[in-house]
């Protein structure tokens, strides 16, 4: 279980501080499917990198299963079990999809084995297996790589920074069932920084920030009417006012 209580997290901008996240507090349960969403500069990728230790925040605590892991570096929380997928995944010249995929689960695992995380995000594996993770791969293609890697770590709590960035239709779609996959199958909890209709329905409940607080925290049987009562296509015009 993750818990954050009070968690504020401030920047210098034109010598005079500037806060992003105001007195945050929410707890992740186990097993439970989380999306985090509000409107553009409300802080969501924050509070991601806060959680995932990229960032630290000026005040407040993050507990993992009753540990006090506030000050622990990016390194150490994910050896306690907590994955990041970045918006804009890192690709490695020279490191193949294989090579990625057994760095992540931390062993020796077999090409075979590999292959079974790539079927599992819908790539075809002897296409992949030997590829380097570089230029040649589309958005989409990076994106579920990045997927199976987190899928092999198989860690406590994985998160997802706004995984439909930068992908075409077809690529988000796929995605989508990727991630119902995910929570149908990982020991874990995934919690998701997303904008799109299609990942809140899939959560399990859904946290809305703006302005670096939470606006709304619930259920998403609870929350998604709310939003989608002001809704026009994909994205809510509530998300779209909050875009600078």
């Amino acid at each position: 279980m993750l818990e954050l209580r009070n968690i504020s997290f401030e920047v210098s901008e034109d010598s005079k501080e500037k806060e992003i996240l105001k007195d945050i507090s929410f707890t992740l349960e186990d097993h439970k499917f989380v999306a985090i969403t509000g409107p553009n500069g409300g802080g969501k990728s924050t509070l991601a990198r806060v959680i995932a230790g990229i960032e630290k925040p000026t005040s407040g605590q993050i507990l993992l299963d009753g540990e006090d892991i506030t000050q622990l570096s990016i390194t150490e929380r994910a050896k306690r079990g907590i994955s990041y997928a970045f918006q804009q995944p890192v690709r490695f010249k020279g490191v193949t999809v294989l090579d990625l995929i057994r760095l992540a689960a931390g062993r020796d695992i077999s090409a075979a084995g590999a292959c079974e995380y790539l079927s599992e995000v819908g790539l075809c594996a002897k296409d992949y297996i030997n590829r380097e993770v570089n230029a040649s791969l589309s958005g989409g293609e990076i994106k579920r790589i990045e997927i199976a890697t987190v899928m092999a770590r198989n860690t406590k709590i994985s998160v997802f920074d706004e995984p439909e960035a930068g992908i075409d239709l077809w690529s988000f779609q796929n995605l989508i069932q990727v991630f119902e996959k995910m929570h149908e199958r990982l020991d874990g909890s995934i919690l998701i920084i997303s904008h799109q209709e299609r990942i809140l329905k899939t959560a399990d409940e859904i946290v809305v920030i703006a302005d670096g607080m939470i606006k709304k925290c619930g259920p998403k049987e609870e929350i998604l009417p709310t939003l989608l009562g002001e809704s026009s296509g994909a994205e809510c015009k509530f998300w779209k006012k909050g875009e600078k």
